[in-house]
């Protein structure tokens, strides 16, 4: 049933910031995705607190019924869509400075611009994130990582917005970063920003390291096609890509979804795929490595709406 709840989002949100029945696929880096009942552009803190609060107010919950929306790039949404408000922030929440060797980020800075406006001040330490396609919240709730880089080793402190439109900030420690993970994940908040502190480096040397980093990258991971990078996290001890591949899945397809032939962690929309088709292939290779190894594939792709 769809939620109807328009004119308080107009009361709200400009007409150019509130889209009704907003396709996801133009919003996920999988390309699928059906549509959001209300797809909102949110621009600063003061408007995010009074929809948080007009949402709360409503007796609605993060996930069953509202979602932030980065890059789009570690989810899968669902063929019938969303039923409830797709957030997506941007303006003030984009924004990017540096003081000394602390780089301030709001949560929906790309990693990219962050990594490459690090290298402009000749700060090091943050090469790892620069070809990690997504933002600053996302990297910050999953502790992103690459390379032998993740987020835990770089993050000072995060400032995250509770429901009711308060604000706390945690330490890195308070954020409980392990494997993928952090306390984000537990917490029904919103990612605001992150202060990232590097160190003193070499401007050359840095550029030359996210060149090889990002050259990697394109030699070993599908990046020609729609993904959404890595689909299911490392079992402790294993890789899950060998295990995919031990299991003979390698350039294994279901519709237009495919296990890469160039890296069997990565599933692919190889150009007509549907969510269903994608949900239906991680959960056939879920099932086939488990027959074959024993080891249960946990997904690392954030499924939102119906499946």
């Amino acid at each position: 049933m769809k939620l109807d709840i328009r004119e308080e989002l107009s009361g709200i949100i400009s007409e150019d910031n509130l889209i009704i029945n907003e396709m996801m696929s133009r919003h996920t880096t999988f390309k699928t995705g059906g549509p959001a009942d209300y797809f909102v552009r949110v621009n600063t803190e003061d408007e995010l607190s009074h929809l948080l609060s007009l949402l709360d107010g409503k007796g609605l919950t993060f996930a069953r019924d509202f979602y932030i929306v980065g890059n789009g790039s570690n989810l899968l949404v669902s063929d019938e869509g969303f039923r409830g408000v797709i957030i997506s922030l941007s303006g003030d929440f984009s924004k990017v400075s540096i003081d000394g060797n602390i780089v301030n980020a709001g949560s929906a800075a790309l990693n990219s611009m962050v990594a490459s406006s690090a290298k402009d001040k000749s700060l090091t330490g943050f090469e790892f994130a620069h070809g990690i396609p997504g933002t600053i919240g996302g990297a910050v709730v999953m502790n992103a990582g690459a390379y032998d880089g993740e987020m835990k080793q770089v993050i000072k402190s995060v400032r995250a917005m509770n429901p009711d439109g308060s604000i706390e900030e945690y330490d890195n420690e308070s954020c409980a970063f392990s494997y993928r993970n952090s306390i984000f994940k537990k917490k029904k908040q919103i990612i605001l920003s992150a202060k990232i502190e590097l160190l003193p480096g070499n401007k050359a040397e840095i550029e030359e390291k996210m060149k090889d980093l990002m050259g990697r990258r394109r030699d070993k991971q599908p990046l020609e096609y729609p993904s959404a990078g890595s689909t299911f996290k490392r079992p402790e001890g294993y890789f899950a890509g060998k295990l995919i591949e031990d299991a003979g899945l390698r350039g294994y397809s279901h519709g237009d979804a495919q296990v890469s032939e160039k890296h069997c962690g990565f599933i692919i929309n190889k150009g007509q795929a549907s969510s269903k088709d994608i949900y239906e292939l991680i959960t056939y290779v879920q099932d086939k490595v488990k027959e074959n190894s024993g080891v249960d594939l946990v997904p690392e792709v954030i499924m939102l709406g119906e499946f």
